[in-house]
Protein backbone atom coordinates (compact mmCIF):
# COMPACT_ATOMS: atom_id res chain seq x y z
CA UNK A 1 0.00 0.00 0.00
CA UNK A 2 1.37 3.63 -0.48
CA UNK A 3 2.18 5.60 2.02
CA UNK A 4 0.38 9.34 2.02
CA UNK A 5 3.80 11.04 0.99
CA UNK A 6 4.17 9.09 -1.93
CA UNK A 7 0.40 8.91 -2.83
CA UNK A 8 1.06 13.09 -2.43
CA UNK A 9 4.35 12.75 -4.92
CA UNK A 10 2.01 10.42 -6.79
CA UNK A 11 -0.57 12.65 -7.04
CA UNK A 12 1.67 16.08 -7.93
CA UNK A 13 3.47 13.56 -10.69
CA UNK A 14 0.30 13.26 -12.65
CA UNK A 15 -0.59 16.85 -12.87
CA UNK A 16 2.81 17.80 -13.88
CA UNK A 17 2.53 15.34 -16.73
CA UNK A 18 -1.22 16.58 -17.16
CA UNK A 19 0.27 19.83 -17.16
CA UNK A 20 2.97 19.19 -19.68
CA UNK A 21 0.88 17.58 -22.30
CA UNK A 22 -1.99 20.37 -22.16
CA UNK A 23 1.30 22.68 -22.91
CA UNK A 24 2.24 20.55 -25.83
CA UNK A 25 -1.81 20.17 -27.44
CA UNK A 26 -2.29 24.32 -27.25
CA UNK A 27 1.23 24.56 -28.75
CA UNK A 28 -0.28 22.25 -31.49
CA UNK A 29 -3.50 24.49 -31.82
CA UNK A 30 -2.37 28.06 -32.28
CA UNK A 31 0.91 27.40 -34.25
CA UNK A 32 0.50 25.97 -37.89
CA UNK A 33 3.57 25.38 -39.78
CA UNK A 34 3.54 27.14 -43.31
CA UNK A 35 4.03 26.04 -46.74
CA UNK A 36 7.60 24.88 -47.15
CA UNK A 37 7.66 25.41 -50.61
CA UNK A 38 6.44 29.46 -49.81
CA UNK A 39 9.80 30.65 -48.72
CA UNK A 40 11.30 29.54 -52.44
CA UNK A 41 8.40 31.45 -54.40
CA UNK A 42 7.30 27.80 -55.37
CA UNK A 43 3.74 27.18 -55.59
CA UNK A 44 3.16 23.41 -56.12
CA UNK A 45 1.56 22.06 -52.87
CA UNK A 46 0.90 25.56 -51.53
CA UNK A 47 -2.45 26.79 -50.63
CA UNK A 48 -2.21 30.73 -51.02
CA UNK A 49 -4.45 33.50 -49.47
CA UNK A 50 -7.05 35.14 -52.23
CA UNK A 51 -6.84 38.36 -49.87
CA UNK A 52 -3.11 38.68 -50.99
CA UNK A 53 -5.14 40.05 -54.56
CA UNK A 54 -6.50 42.51 -52.07
CA UNK A 55 -10.14 42.53 -53.89
CA UNK A 56 -12.78 44.65 -53.21
CA UNK A 57 -15.45 43.18 -50.62
CA UNK A 58 -19.14 43.46 -49.44
CA UNK A 59 -20.74 41.92 -46.33
CA UNK A 60 -24.29 41.22 -46.28
CA UNK A 61 -26.36 40.03 -43.60
CA UNK A 62 -29.94 38.47 -44.41
CA UNK A 63 -32.60 36.67 -42.39
CA UNK A 64 -34.92 33.80 -43.21
CA UNK A 65 -36.94 30.88 -41.42
CA UNK A 66 -35.41 28.22 -43.65
CA UNK A 67 -31.83 26.96 -42.72
CA UNK A 68 -30.61 27.25 -46.51
CA UNK A 69 -31.34 29.43 -49.42
CA UNK A 70 -30.50 29.28 -53.21
CA UNK A 71 -32.26 32.27 -54.40
CA UNK A 72 -33.42 35.84 -53.52
CA UNK A 73 -36.68 34.83 -52.34
CA UNK A 74 -38.30 34.84 -48.89
CA UNK A 75 -35.24 36.30 -47.31
CA UNK A 76 -34.51 40.25 -46.05
CA UNK A 77 -31.86 42.37 -46.06
CA UNK A 78 -31.08 43.56 -42.45
CA UNK A 79 -27.06 45.14 -42.75
CA UNK A 80 -25.57 46.09 -46.08
CA UNK A 81 -21.69 47.03 -46.00
CA UNK A 82 -20.87 48.13 -49.22
CA UNK A 83 -17.13 49.13 -48.74
CA UNK A 84 -16.03 46.27 -46.22
CA UNK A 85 -12.57 46.86 -45.06
CA UNK A 86 -11.10 43.45 -43.11
CA UNK A 87 -8.79 45.95 -41.14
CA UNK A 88 -11.56 47.82 -39.83
CA UNK A 89 -13.38 46.69 -36.93
CA UNK A 90 -17.09 48.34 -36.06
CA UNK A 91 -20.33 47.48 -34.50
CA UNK A 92 -24.00 48.63 -36.16
CA UNK A 93 -27.43 47.60 -34.27
CA UNK A 94 -30.50 46.91 -36.66
CA UNK A 95 -33.98 46.64 -36.29
CA UNK A 96 -35.25 42.81 -37.90
CA UNK A 97 -38.53 42.03 -38.70
CA UNK A 98 -39.64 38.73 -37.17
CA UNK A 99 -41.87 36.53 -38.91
CA UNK A 100 -44.86 35.12 -37.96
CA UNK A 101 -43.21 31.24 -37.50
CA UNK A 102 -40.56 32.96 -35.25
CA UNK A 103 -42.93 34.23 -33.03
CA UNK A 104 -45.05 30.74 -32.87
CA UNK A 105 -41.35 29.30 -31.30
CA UNK A 106 -39.63 28.86 -34.82
CA UNK A 107 -36.34 29.49 -36.08
CA UNK A 108 -34.74 32.64 -37.72
CA UNK A 109 -31.36 32.08 -39.29
CA UNK A 110 -28.58 35.20 -39.91
CA UNK A 111 -26.78 34.17 -43.61
CA UNK A 112 -23.46 36.16 -43.39
CA UNK A 113 -21.84 36.68 -47.42
CA UNK A 114 -18.98 38.21 -48.27
CA UNK A 115 -18.74 38.60 -51.56
CA UNK A 116 -17.40 40.63 -54.02
CA UNK A 117 -18.58 44.52 -54.16
CA UNK A 118 -21.18 45.54 -57.09
CA UNK A 119 -22.40 41.20 -57.43
CA UNK A 120 -24.97 39.78 -55.66
CA UNK A 121 -24.31 37.23 -53.40
CA UNK A 122 -25.47 34.11 -55.43
CA UNK A 123 -23.99 35.25 -58.50
CA UNK A 124 -20.49 35.36 -57.44
CA UNK A 125 -18.84 32.28 -57.69
CA UNK A 126 -15.97 33.55 -55.27
CA UNK A 127 -18.67 34.55 -52.13
CA UNK A 128 -17.97 32.71 -49.18
CA UNK A 129 -21.29 32.53 -46.35
CA UNK A 130 -21.78 30.98 -43.12
CA UNK A 131 -25.25 30.59 -41.34
CA UNK A 132 -25.96 31.02 -37.51
CA UNK A 133 -29.56 30.68 -35.87
CA UNK A 134 -30.66 34.11 -34.58
CA UNK A 135 -33.06 32.09 -31.57
CA UNK A 136 -32.19 29.30 -29.18
CA UNK A 137 -34.49 27.83 -26.37
CA UNK A 138 -34.70 28.20 -22.79
CA UNK A 139 -36.98 28.01 -19.94
CA UNK A 140 -37.66 31.97 -18.98
CA UNK A 141 -36.08 33.32 -15.87
CA UNK A 142 -38.59 33.33 -12.93
CA UNK A 143 -39.50 37.22 -12.09
CA UNK A 144 -38.59 39.24 -9.22
CA UNK A 145 -41.09 41.05 -7.18
CA UNK A 146 -40.89 43.11 -4.01
CA UNK A 147 -42.37 40.52 -1.27
CA UNK A 148 -43.69 43.34 0.78
CA UNK A 149 -45.48 45.54 -2.12
CA UNK A 150 -45.91 42.80 -4.84
CA UNK A 151 -44.25 45.04 -7.05
CA UNK A 152 -42.50 43.78 -10.21
CA UNK A 153 -39.15 44.39 -11.10
CA UNK A 154 -39.97 43.68 -15.02
CA UNK A 155 -43.13 43.18 -17.23
CA UNK A 156 -44.93 40.23 -16.86
CA UNK A 157 -45.09 37.81 -19.07
CA UNK A 158 -48.95 37.86 -20.19
CA UNK A 159 -49.88 34.46 -19.63
CA UNK A 160 -52.16 34.09 -23.14
CA UNK A 161 -49.27 35.34 -24.94
CA UNK A 162 -46.76 33.27 -23.33
CA UNK A 163 -48.48 30.19 -21.86
CA UNK A 164 -46.52 27.98 -19.29
CA UNK A 165 -43.82 30.26 -20.08
CA UNK A 166 -42.28 29.22 -16.45
CA UNK A 167 -42.44 25.63 -17.29
CA UNK A 168 -41.46 25.25 -20.80
CA UNK A 169 -38.52 26.59 -22.67
CA UNK A 170 -39.90 28.88 -25.34
CA UNK A 171 -38.30 31.29 -28.13
CA UNK A 172 -35.45 33.51 -27.25
CA UNK A 173 -33.67 36.13 -29.66
CA UNK A 174 -29.76 36.43 -29.83
CA UNK A 175 -29.38 39.61 -29.73
CA UNK A 176 -25.52 40.13 -30.92
CA UNK A 177 -24.03 38.28 -34.19
CA UNK A 178 -20.18 38.49 -33.76
CA UNK A 179 -18.27 38.13 -36.79
CA UNK A 180 -14.72 37.51 -37.50
CA UNK A 181 -12.63 36.92 -40.66
CA UNK A 182 -8.99 35.54 -40.94
CA UNK A 183 -6.57 38.35 -42.45
CA UNK A 184 -2.94 37.23 -41.73
CA UNK A 185 -1.58 36.82 -45.48
CA UNK A 186 -0.59 32.79 -44.57
CA UNK A 187 0.26 29.92 -47.45
CA UNK A 188 -0.74 27.02 -45.93
CA UNK A 189 0.89 23.71 -46.76
CA UNK A 190 -1.78 21.49 -49.05
CA UNK A 191 -0.57 17.99 -47.86
CA UNK A 192 -1.58 18.84 -44.46
CA UNK A 193 -4.43 21.57 -43.90
CA UNK A 194 -5.75 21.85 -40.46
CA UNK A 195 -8.80 19.81 -40.09
CA UNK A 196 -10.73 22.45 -37.69
CA UNK A 197 -9.74 25.37 -40.48
CA UNK A 198 -10.07 23.09 -43.48
CA UNK A 199 -14.25 22.92 -43.13
CA UNK A 200 -14.47 26.58 -43.11
CA UNK A 201 -12.01 27.04 -46.17
CA UNK A 202 -13.25 27.35 -50.00
CA UNK A 203 -10.87 26.73 -52.43
CA UNK A 204 -10.32 28.11 -56.16
CA UNK A 205 -7.88 27.60 -58.73
CA UNK A 206 -6.24 30.87 -60.05
CA UNK A 207 -4.29 29.80 -63.21
CA UNK A 208 -1.86 27.05 -62.09
CA UNK A 209 -2.29 27.62 -58.39
CA UNK A 210 -5.11 27.27 -55.43
CA UNK A 211 -5.80 29.77 -53.68
CA UNK A 212 -8.47 29.79 -50.59
CA UNK A 213 -11.29 32.61 -50.27
CA UNK A 214 -11.17 34.73 -47.25
CA UNK A 215 -12.31 33.12 -44.09
CA UNK A 216 -15.52 33.89 -42.33
CA UNK A 217 -15.81 32.63 -38.86
CA UNK A 218 -19.19 33.56 -36.66
CA UNK A 219 -17.94 33.96 -33.08
CA UNK A 220 -20.53 31.65 -31.27
CA UNK A 221 -19.04 32.29 -27.83
CA UNK A 222 -19.73 35.77 -27.91
CA UNK A 223 -23.36 34.40 -27.24
CA UNK A 224 -24.11 35.24 -23.77
CA UNK A 225 -27.52 34.40 -22.02
CA UNK A 226 -27.59 37.95 -20.53
CA UNK A 227 -27.96 39.39 -24.11
CA UNK A 228 -31.06 36.55 -24.98
CA UNK A 229 -34.47 38.06 -25.40
CA UNK A 230 -37.67 36.26 -25.12
CA UNK A 231 -40.15 36.97 -28.00
CA UNK A 232 -43.57 37.36 -27.93
CA UNK A 233 -46.07 36.48 -30.27
CA UNK A 234 -46.47 40.28 -30.26
CA UNK A 235 -43.08 41.26 -30.92
CA UNK A 236 -42.56 42.39 -34.62
CA UNK A 237 -39.10 43.60 -34.41
CA UNK A 238 -36.34 43.36 -32.60
CA UNK A 239 -32.50 44.74 -32.15
CA UNK A 240 -29.86 42.97 -33.34
CA UNK A 241 -26.20 43.81 -33.13
CA UNK A 242 -23.23 43.02 -35.92
CA UNK A 243 -19.96 43.43 -34.37
CA UNK A 244 -16.90 42.56 -36.81
CA UNK A 245 -13.17 42.01 -35.73
CA UNK A 246 -10.65 40.83 -37.73
CA UNK A 247 -8.54 37.59 -36.13
CA UNK A 248 -5.65 35.64 -36.13
CA UNK A 249 -4.83 32.07 -37.49
CA UNK A 250 -3.97 31.11 -34.04
CA UNK A 251 -6.48 32.93 -32.38
CA UNK A 252 -9.22 31.24 -35.05
CA UNK A 253 -7.90 28.41 -34.66
CA UNK A 254 -8.18 28.27 -30.82
CA UNK A 255 -11.89 29.50 -30.74
CA UNK A 256 -13.02 26.76 -33.00
CA UNK A 257 -12.07 24.33 -30.63
CA UNK A 258 -13.13 26.14 -27.80
CA UNK A 259 -16.28 26.51 -29.62
CA UNK A 260 -16.46 22.59 -30.56
CA UNK A 261 -15.87 21.84 -26.71
CA UNK A 262 -18.94 24.13 -25.58
CA UNK A 263 -21.34 22.32 -28.67
CA UNK A 264 -20.23 18.90 -26.90
CA UNK A 265 -21.26 19.99 -23.64
CA UNK A 266 -23.91 20.66 -24.90
CA UNK A 267 -24.86 17.33 -26.58
CA UNK A 268 -23.91 15.80 -23.47
CA UNK A 269 -27.32 17.43 -21.44
CA UNK A 270 -25.80 20.67 -20.59
CA UNK A 271 -28.40 23.90 -20.80
CA UNK A 272 -27.33 27.13 -22.55
CA UNK A 273 -27.16 28.34 -18.84
CA UNK A 274 -24.60 25.62 -18.36
CA UNK A 275 -22.57 26.09 -21.25
CA UNK A 276 -22.78 29.94 -20.94
CA UNK A 277 -20.62 29.18 -17.79
CA UNK A 278 -18.44 28.16 -19.94
CA UNK A 279 -18.04 30.81 -22.19
CA UNK A 280 -17.44 33.05 -19.74
CA UNK A 281 -13.81 31.61 -19.08
CA UNK A 282 -13.14 32.93 -22.93
CA UNK A 283 -14.83 36.12 -23.82
CA UNK A 284 -13.84 39.45 -23.57
CA UNK A 285 -10.06 37.76 -22.58
CA UNK A 286 -6.68 38.32 -24.02
CA UNK A 287 -4.92 35.15 -24.91
CA UNK A 288 -1.60 35.54 -22.54
CA UNK A 289 -3.69 36.09 -19.68
CA UNK A 290 -6.17 33.21 -20.52
CA UNK A 291 -2.78 30.87 -20.83
CA UNK A 292 -1.81 32.27 -17.31
CA UNK A 293 -5.64 31.51 -16.01
CA UNK A 294 -5.14 27.73 -17.00
CA UNK A 295 -2.23 27.65 -15.25
CA UNK A 296 -3.70 29.41 -12.20
CA UNK A 297 -6.35 27.46 -12.72
CA UNK A 298 -4.37 23.58 -12.79
CA UNK A 299 -2.68 25.11 -9.51
CA UNK A 300 -6.01 25.77 -7.74
CA UNK A 301 -7.30 22.53 -8.58
CA UNK A 302 -4.06 20.68 -7.31
CA UNK A 303 -4.16 22.50 -4.08
CA UNK A 304 -7.84 22.06 -3.41
CA UNK A 305 -7.22 17.94 -4.09
CA UNK A 306 -4.61 18.41 -1.55
CA UNK A 307 -6.66 20.59 0.54
CA UNK A 308 -9.44 17.82 0.71
CA UNK A 309 -7.22 14.63 1.17
CA UNK A 310 -5.29 16.24 3.98
CA UNK A 311 -8.54 17.68 5.69
CA UNK A 312 -10.00 14.28 5.19
CA UNK A 313 -7.12 12.38 6.43
CA UNK A 314 -7.11 14.49 9.84
CA UNK A 315 -10.58 14.04 10.65
CA UNK A 316 -10.86 10.44 9.96
CA UNK A 317 -7.88 9.59 12.54
CA UNK A 318 -9.39 12.30 14.77
CA UNK A 319 -10.40 10.85 18.54
CA UNK A 320 -10.44 14.01 20.35
CA UNK A 321 -11.99 17.23 20.18
CA UNK A 322 -9.78 19.13 22.60
CA UNK A 323 -8.50 22.87 21.36
CA UNK A 324 -11.00 22.51 18.24
CA UNK A 325 -14.00 24.87 18.29
CA UNK A 326 -17.27 22.89 17.98
CA UNK A 327 -19.03 25.88 16.97
CA UNK A 328 -16.59 26.90 14.18
CA UNK A 329 -17.02 23.41 12.73
CA UNK A 330 -20.78 23.72 13.16
CA UNK A 331 -20.75 27.40 11.22
CA UNK A 332 -18.43 25.64 8.39
CA UNK A 333 -21.13 23.27 7.98
CA UNK A 334 -24.14 25.53 7.99
CA UNK A 335 -22.45 28.06 5.64
CA UNK A 336 -21.78 25.49 3.06
CA UNK A 337 -24.93 23.72 3.05
CA UNK A 338 -26.68 27.72 3.01
CA UNK A 339 -24.28 28.34 0.14
CA UNK A 340 -25.20 24.88 -2.18
CA UNK A 341 -28.97 26.06 -1.61
CA UNK A 342 -28.24 29.18 -2.79
CA UNK A 343 -26.44 27.90 -5.55
CA UNK A 344 -29.43 25.67 -6.26
CA UNK A 345 -31.45 28.62 -6.03
CA UNK A 346 -29.95 30.83 -8.55
CA UNK A 347 -29.85 27.41 -11.02
CA UNK A 348 -26.02 27.99 -11.13
CA UNK A 349 -24.04 26.01 -13.58
CA UNK A 350 -23.67 22.46 -12.86
CA UNK A 351 -19.76 22.79 -12.89
CA UNK A 352 -20.55 24.86 -9.80
CA UNK A 353 -22.96 23.22 -8.03
CA UNK A 354 -21.68 19.65 -7.92
CA UNK A 355 -18.22 20.99 -5.93
CA UNK A 356 -20.46 22.27 -3.75
CA UNK A 357 -22.72 19.46 -3.20
CA UNK A 358 -19.79 17.49 -2.37
CA UNK A 359 -18.32 19.69 -0.59
CA UNK A 360 -21.59 20.23 2.13
CA UNK A 361 -21.59 16.51 1.97
CA UNK A 362 -18.19 16.66 4.12
CA UNK A 363 -18.97 19.61 5.94
CA UNK A 364 -21.86 17.33 7.36
CA UNK A 365 -19.61 13.95 8.11
CA UNK A 366 -17.20 16.30 10.03
CA UNK A 367 -20.02 17.84 11.96
CA UNK A 368 -20.91 14.07 12.75
CA UNK A 369 -17.15 13.25 13.95
CA UNK A 370 -17.40 16.59 16.01
CA UNK A 371 -19.89 16.14 17.83
CA UNK A 372 -18.87 12.47 18.42
CA UNK A 373 -22.77 11.34 16.81
CA UNK A 374 -23.73 7.92 15.81
CA UNK A 375 -26.92 7.01 14.11
CA UNK A 376 -28.55 3.80 14.74
CA UNK A 377 -31.77 2.94 13.08
CA UNK A 378 -35.07 1.62 14.57
CA UNK A 379 -37.21 0.48 11.66
CA UNK A 380 -37.12 3.47 9.32
CA UNK A 381 -37.00 6.20 12.48
CA UNK A 382 -33.00 7.21 12.56
CA UNK A 383 -31.56 7.30 16.17
CA UNK A 384 -29.58 10.06 16.88
CA UNK A 385 -26.41 8.97 20.14
CA UNK A 386 -23.88 11.58 21.34
CA UNK A 387 -20.45 10.72 22.85
CA UNK A 388 -19.19 12.09 26.08
CA UNK A 389 -16.63 15.05 26.48
CA UNK A 390 -13.97 14.00 29.00
CA UNK A 391 -12.31 17.09 31.20
CA UNK A 392 -10.01 18.44 28.48
CA UNK A 393 -12.49 19.05 26.21
CA UNK A 394 -15.20 20.29 28.30
CA UNK A 395 -12.83 23.18 29.22
CA UNK A 396 -12.42 23.72 25.51
CA UNK A 397 -16.24 24.06 24.94
CA UNK A 398 -16.26 26.47 27.97
CA UNK A 399 -13.71 29.05 25.94
CA UNK A 400 -15.70 28.26 22.36
CA UNK A 401 -19.08 29.14 24.57
CA UNK A 402 -17.59 31.95 25.78
CA UNK A 403 -16.31 33.27 22.53
CA UNK A 404 -19.68 32.66 21.04
CA UNK A 405 -21.51 35.03 23.64
CA UNK A 406 -19.05 37.87 23.02
CA UNK A 407 -19.82 37.10 19.34
CA UNK A 408 -23.83 36.84 19.38
CA UNK A 409 -23.32 40.66 20.27
CA UNK A 410 -21.95 41.96 17.38
CA UNK A 411 -23.20 39.00 14.55
CA UNK A 412 -26.99 38.64 15.12
CA UNK A 413 -27.73 42.38 14.98
CA UNK A 414 -25.65 42.71 11.46
CA UNK A 415 -27.64 39.61 9.77
CA UNK A 416 -30.99 40.52 11.25
CA UNK A 417 -30.39 44.00 9.68
CA UNK A 418 -29.19 42.92 6.77
CA UNK A 419 -32.41 40.85 5.61
CA UNK A 420 -35.00 43.31 7.12
CA UNK A 421 -32.51 45.80 4.81
CA UNK A 422 -32.88 43.73 1.57
CA UNK A 423 -36.95 42.67 2.00
CA UNK A 424 -37.50 46.70 2.07
CA UNK A 425 -35.92 47.37 -1.01
CA UNK A 426 -34.72 44.11 -3.32
CA UNK A 427 -36.50 42.32 -5.27
CA UNK A 428 -36.84 38.61 -4.85
CA UNK A 429 -38.50 35.50 -6.84
CA UNK A 430 -40.31 34.06 -3.66
CA UNK A 431 -40.26 34.13 0.88
CA UNK A 432 -37.35 31.28 0.20
CA UNK A 433 -35.68 33.00 -2.13
CA UNK A 434 -34.91 35.99 0.14
CA UNK A 435 -34.47 33.85 2.84
CA UNK A 436 -31.25 32.10 1.31
CA UNK A 437 -30.00 35.04 0.16
CA UNK A 438 -30.11 36.85 3.24
CA UNK A 439 -28.05 33.80 4.86
CA UNK A 440 -25.87 33.61 2.30
CA UNK A 441 -25.19 37.54 2.37
CA UNK A 442 -24.22 37.04 6.30
CA UNK A 443 -22.33 34.20 5.23
CA UNK A 444 -20.28 36.45 2.59
CA UNK A 445 -20.85 39.69 5.21
CA UNK A 446 -19.94 38.52 8.84
CA UNK A 447 -18.77 34.99 7.96
CA UNK A 448 -15.40 35.61 8.69
CA UNK A 449 -16.47 36.11 12.59
CA UNK A 450 -17.56 32.75 12.84
CA UNK A 451 -13.71 31.89 12.82
CA UNK A 452 -13.01 34.01 15.74
CA UNK A 453 -14.07 31.54 18.79
CA UNK A 454 -11.26 29.26 17.24
CA UNK A 455 -8.68 32.20 17.56
CA UNK A 456 -9.92 32.21 21.16
CA UNK A 457 -9.77 28.63 21.38
CA UNK A 458 -5.98 28.73 20.75
CA UNK A 459 -5.35 31.90 22.53
CA UNK A 460 -6.87 30.38 25.98
CA UNK A 461 -5.15 27.27 25.56
CA UNK A 462 -1.96 28.43 23.96
CA UNK A 463 -1.36 26.29 21.56
CA UNK A 464 -2.30 26.09 17.90
CA UNK A 465 -0.54 21.87 17.70
CA UNK A 466 -4.62 20.52 17.30
CA UNK A 467 -5.38 21.97 13.82
CA UNK A 468 -4.82 20.61 10.83
CA UNK A 469 -1.82 22.61 9.20
CA UNK A 470 -1.22 20.86 5.68
CA UNK A 471 -5.30 21.15 5.28
CA UNK A 472 -4.78 25.02 6.22
CA UNK A 473 -1.66 25.69 3.94
CA UNK A 474 -3.05 24.23 0.66
CA UNK A 475 -5.95 26.14 1.42
CA UNK A 476 -3.86 29.45 1.83
CA UNK A 477 -2.21 28.91 -1.26
CA UNK A 478 -5.61 28.56 -3.15
CA UNK A 479 -6.44 32.11 -0.95
CA UNK A 480 -4.01 34.01 -2.49
CA UNK A 481 -4.60 32.46 -5.83
CA UNK A 482 -8.02 34.08 -5.32
CA UNK A 483 -6.97 36.87 -4.06
CA UNK A 484 -4.37 37.41 -7.60
CA UNK A 485 -8.00 37.48 -9.65
CA UNK A 486 -10.21 38.72 -7.05
CA UNK A 487 -10.56 42.61 -9.02
CA UNK A 488 -10.11 40.65 -12.68
CA UNK A 489 -12.22 37.71 -13.02
CA UNK A 490 -16.15 38.87 -12.93
CA UNK A 491 -17.67 37.78 -9.64
CA UNK A 492 -20.38 39.31 -7.07
CA UNK A 493 -18.67 41.93 -4.48
CA UNK A 494 -19.72 40.06 -1.37
CA UNK A 495 -17.86 36.88 -3.16
CA UNK A 496 -14.77 39.48 -3.93
CA UNK A 497 -14.31 40.62 -0.60
CA UNK A 498 -14.85 37.22 1.41
CA UNK A 499 -11.27 36.17 -0.98
CA UNK A 500 -9.38 38.98 1.48
CA UNK A 501 -10.98 38.30 4.76
CA UNK A 502 -10.19 34.52 4.78
CA UNK A 503 -6.19 36.51 4.06
CA UNK A 504 -6.98 38.46 7.56
CA UNK A 505 -7.91 34.91 9.51
CA UNK A 506 -4.78 32.72 8.06
CA UNK A 507 -2.60 35.84 8.82
CA UNK A 508 -4.34 35.32 12.58
CA UNK A 509 -3.68 31.97 12.67
CA UNK A 510 0.11 32.31 10.90
CA UNK A 511 1.14 34.81 14.11
CA UNK A 512 -0.71 32.13 16.80
CA UNK A 513 1.71 29.83 15.31
CA UNK A 514 4.80 31.92 15.81
CA UNK A 515 3.62 33.02 19.18
CA UNK A 516 3.08 29.71 20.68
CA UNK A 517 5.99 26.96 20.12
CA UNK A 518 5.11 23.45 20.16
CA UNK A 519 4.91 21.60 23.36
CA UNK A 520 5.92 18.41 22.71
CA UNK A 521 4.08 17.15 25.59
CA UNK A 522 0.56 18.09 24.59
CA UNK A 523 -1.68 15.92 23.20
CA UNK A 524 -1.89 16.06 19.35
CA UNK A 525 -4.97 16.10 16.80
CA UNK A 526 -4.67 12.02 17.03
CA UNK A 527 -4.75 11.90 21.16
CA UNK A 528 -1.56 11.43 20.77
CA UNK A 529 2.16 13.18 22.35
CA UNK A 530 5.38 13.24 21.09
CA UNK A 531 7.08 12.27 24.37
CA UNK A 532 4.15 9.01 24.83
CA UNK A 533 5.54 8.27 21.13
CA UNK A 534 9.26 8.16 21.91
CA UNK A 535 8.13 6.24 25.16
CA UNK A 536 6.47 3.78 23.29
CA UNK A 537 8.84 2.94 20.71
CA UNK A 538 12.62 2.82 23.30
CA UNK A 539 10.33 0.55 24.98
CA UNK A 540 9.86 -1.64 21.94
CA UNK A 541 13.53 -1.15 21.52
Amino acid sequence: MLSRSSFTSLVVGVFAVYVAHTCWVMYGIVYTRPCPAAADGAAGGCVWPYLARKPKLQLSVYTTTRSSIGAESNIDLVLNVEDFDIESKFERTVNVSVPKKTRNNGTLYAFVFLHHAGILPWQDGKQVHIVSPLTTYMIPKPEEINLLTGESATQQIEAEKQPNALDEPVSHWRSRLTLNVMVEDFVFDGSSLPADVHRYMKMVQLGKTVHYLPILFIDQLSNRVKDLMVINRSTTELPLTVSYDKISLGKLRFWIHMQDAVYSLQQFGFSEKDADEVKGIFVDTNLYFLALTFFVAAFHLLFDFLAFKNDISFWKKKRSMIGMSTKAVLWRCFSTVVIFLFLLDEQTSLLVLIPAGVGAVIELWKVKKALKMTIRWQGLRPKFQFGAYNDSEKKTEEYDAQAMKYLSYLLYPLCIGGAVYSLLNVKYKSWYSWLINSFVNGVYAFGFLFMLPQLFVNYKMKSVAHLPWKAFTYKAFNTFIDDIFAFIITMPTSHRLACFRDDVVFLVYLYQRWLYPVDKSRVNEYGESYEEKFKKKAHRE
